[in-house]
């Protein structure tokens, strides 16, 4: 018998046996050749590290904790906490203001400041310690699990309540209200989120804003 058919004969034999254990020929193959894996067609989708914020929506406060990082000027980047007043200050960079831009915005507004003292700087902000409550969301009452949602760009009432596991058994979802801080001055909005749900009235699903606190309370009989 030839080398060349004994090779093959074994080559069907070992995807025969690859088959009977349900491995594929492929991996069986790798075996064979000394390979613990092989590299999958496509990779998986690797998941965020703990605690990273999307840098896309998130919009930052005061109390936030964000790392200024400026590509090839280590003596410039900095982890800084966003400060009451709203501001932050980095080393050429002070008194900046962050809050209620994204991280991308902050970071553009940076450049645009370092651009007097270094050549087409590039800089980077991670939110490393999301704590300011000025970028969430608080529902509270009668729905199944009250949170408190963080904020993202193009978050409505919908999100909000399906995010809280939708009304309670009680709960009175046509007198809810949307308590919010304009100038300094609280503004109720009244809302009927059972039309919403039940009834698809797409204009009780308001745009939230960061500090947002939506409200929806147990039914009187």
């Amino acid at each position: 018998m030839s080398r060349i058919v004994r090779v093959f004969r074994f080559a069907g034999l070992l995807m025969v046996l690859a088959g009977s254990v349900g491995l594929s020929p492929s991996w069986a193959w790798a075996q064979k050749l000394g390979v613990s894996s092989l590299p999958s067609a496509q990779a998986a989708p690797q998941a965020a590290p703990a605690g990273q914020v999307d840098r896309t929506d998130y919009i930052l406060g005061p109390g936030d904790q964000v790392q200024v990082f400026v590509w090839r000027n280590p003596d410039l980047s900095a982890t800084v906490p966003i400060r009451p007043d709203g501001r932050i200050s980095t080393p050429l960079v002070e008194d900046m203001v962050a809050v209620g831009k994204t991280p991308s915005q902050l970071a553009r507004d940076i450049e645009k400041v370092l651009a007097e003292y270094v050549r087409s700087p590039q800089v980077n902000v991670i939110v490393t310690l999301p704590a300011s409550t000025f970028s969430q969301v608080k529902v509270v009452g009668q729905v199944l699990r009250p949170q408190v949602i963080p904020y993202r760009s193009g978050l409505t009432v919908l999100d909000a309540i399906l995010a809280t596991g939708g009304l309670g058994q009680y709960a009175a979802g046509n007198r809810s209200k949307l308590v919010r801080t304009v100038d300094g001055k609280q503004v109720e909005i009244k809302l009927k989120i059972a039309n919403l749900l039940n009834d698809g009235d797409m204009k009780q699903n308001v745009p939230l804003q960061p500090g947002d606190v939506l409200i929806v309370p147990e039914s009187r009989f």
